[in-house]
């Protein structure tokens, strides 16, 4: 993994807009409906190789393929692995339960995507391995045209499948928590293996204390979601840690987050898990307060941090300054080289939503560059 060892780097979570043309076709092939899968390839392909330049033209330094291919960072799993069919019911975070006209509102306005989450019902293995293969290849392909920093590809941890694809097969969760685990350990290491930075997608540890977890007591989360960390540290077994970074949230939505679990909480498991680089929420107002937890703790010294500067729910652009603030913040307590400028979370977690608006997404990416080089300027003087 790059770091920031003479400017602060940039980078985000990973989703970014996909164009209607994009979201019609990944709607079309999760429904079951006979598209051209010339045309599908060609679309994706072309994605890929605009939201690199995009990316690196409004200053990007570690750049991802936006997840062109994916209907969601959980869900599209599914067509990779075996063992998982129909559609489960929604399981609605305890701060939206307490709203139920928000929750309502919120459906109505599309903020509840629309999209089977099938669960396990069989034997999870290997499916294929061609999806991914494109992926890697379309992603390359664009890399060397347009030459950013580094790169990354995300992938989903076991626990935040398991947080959305509950499990009807296995005798324990145990049990499915370690199937699921070494059947994507085969993705992770061709990702590692084709040059990529593999970000781990971990939201199970900050937003399933509100999802899955919101009835265990606080030990029985810790237990639990330590149970996460134990599992994907497994899978990763042939990565090196400097390989791998993961990303950590709370739900990527606008509502009250008040049954958030504090990062207080959260930072001692998340620190147990193997990824050198953790992402994490800093910005949006449930949870900006909180690098002063990071400042209390004792972060390990190989750890680098890369703190949501930007608002992913949000159409208020950040201005630079602000940016550079929370840049700061985090190199005043890690060292600036341990520090690299990131987002809260996706800008379009699920194909075909996303709260902020395509051409703001990048204006807030351009602003994030604005604000590193102005700390960068601040820190290496």
């Amino acid at each position: 993994m790059k770091t920031s060892t003479e400017r602060i780097l940039t980078t985000h979570v990973g989703s970014l807009p996909r164009s209607k043309a994009v979201t019609d076709l990944v709607f079309a092939k999760e429904q079951g409906k006979g598209i051209d899968e010339e045309l599908f390839d060609h679309t994706i392909k072309a994605a890929v190789d605009a939201v690199v330049a995009r990316q690196k033209a409004v200053g990007v330094d570690v750049v991802s393929d936006g997840e062109m291919s994916k209907i969601s960072y959980a869900t599209y799993i599914k067509d990779r692995i075996t063992g998982f069919e129909g559609d489960s019911p929604r399981n609605a975070p305890k701060d939206l339960e307490e709203f139920p006209g928000f929750l309502k509102r919120a459906a109505k306005g599309g903020g509840t995507p629309t999209y089977s989450r099938p669960c396990c019902v069989s034997a999870i293995e290997v499916q294929s391995t061609l999806p991914l293969e494109a992926d890697i290849a379309n992603f390359q392909a664009a890399l060397d045209k347009h030459q950013p920093t580094d790169a990354f590809m995300n992938a989903a941890s076991p626990g935040v499948i398991a947080l959305f694809l509950p499990n009807k097969h296995y005798k324990t969760q145990d049990e499915y928590l370690e199937a699921l685990a070494e059947a994507m350990r085969v993705e992770y290491e061709a990702i590692v293996k084709a040059g990529f930075i593999l970000q781990l997608d971990s939201p199970d540890l900050g937003l399933g204390r509100h999802m899955i977890f919101k009835n265990e007591s606080e030990a029985d989360y810790i237990r639990l979601a330590e149970q996460h960390v134990e599992v994907l540290n497994h899978a990763m077994r042939n990565i090196p840690g400097d390989k791998a970074r993961m990303h950590v949230c709370f739900g990527n939505y606008e509502g009250p987050h008040h049954h958030d679990a504090p990062m207080s909480l959260v930072l001692p498991i998340a620190l147990k898990a193997k990824p050198q680089g953790l992402l994490f929420e800093a910005s949006n107002p449930r949870h900006a307060h909180e690098w002063t937890t990071f400042r209390d703790a004792k972060i390990p010294a190989d750890k680098i941090l890369i703190p949501g500067v930007l608002d992913s729910t949000t159409n208020f652009i950040e201005h630079p300054e602000l940016v550079a603030q929370r840049i700061e913040r985090f190199a005043n307590i890690v060292g600036k080289e341990r520090v690299m400028a990131g987002t809260d979370c996706g800008f379009s977690t699920f194909a075909g939503f996303g709260a902020v608006d395509e051409d703001i997404v990048y204006a807030k990416l351009a602003s994030m560059a604005e604000g590193a080089k102005i700390a960068s300027g601040r820190l290496w003087g």
